[in-house]
């Protein structure tokens, strides 16, 4: 079974008390290795997959774990269905996009980390966290009767294309 099989199935498997530590200690893990990314101003994954579990302190599923959350704050996103202990990894993190996908997941705890103020000013962090709410702004495309017709005629949408 590949290691992003046994992510996803212990990812699944959440409900046993098991897996609840798993994820916990997922978690907490997941925290420790951003905390030494930022504070040490590493801006790439470089090496083996095992060797770098082993550097972040994680068993080979667990780092699996941690490469799917960091994957999309890559310069180019890693085949993980492919990845084997054995393969080897050289990626640069993306700081701009490691923020801004840490505020998707709604992650306080990784966005909130005092390492980001070494990394990114506050400006960087509030224009980072404004373009994300721009992003995410629920838009209407909704065209009201009394509003000019989408068409161009220049009549009411009522009297036009909504009659």
């Amino acid at each position: 079974m590949s290691l992003l099989k046994e992510w996803q199935e212990r990812l699944e498997n959440q409900h046993t008390n098991e897996n609840q530590e798993f994820l916990e200690n997922y978690l907490e893990k997941e925290k420790e290795a951003y905390k030494k990314i930022l504070s040490s101003g590493t801006t790439s994954l470089t090496g083996r997959v095992d060797e770098l579990a082993k550097e972040y302190d994680m068993d080979n599923v667990t780092f699996m774990g941690f490469l799917d959350g960091i994957n999309t704050s890559l310069d180019s996103s890693l085949d993980l269905e492919t990845l084997t202990e054995e393969s080897e990894i050289d990626k640069s993190i993306i700081l701009y996009k490691l923020y801004y996908n840490m505020l998707g997941a709604k992650a306080h705890w990784l966005y909130g980390l005092e390492e980001w103020d070494e990394l990114l000013t506050d400006e960087e962090r509030a224009s980072i966290r404004k373009q994300f709410n721009e992003d995410h702004r629920a838009v209407s495309t909704k065209v009201g009767r009394n509003d000019p017709c989408p068409c161009g005629s220049g009549k009411k949408y009522k009297k036009c294309c909504g009659a």
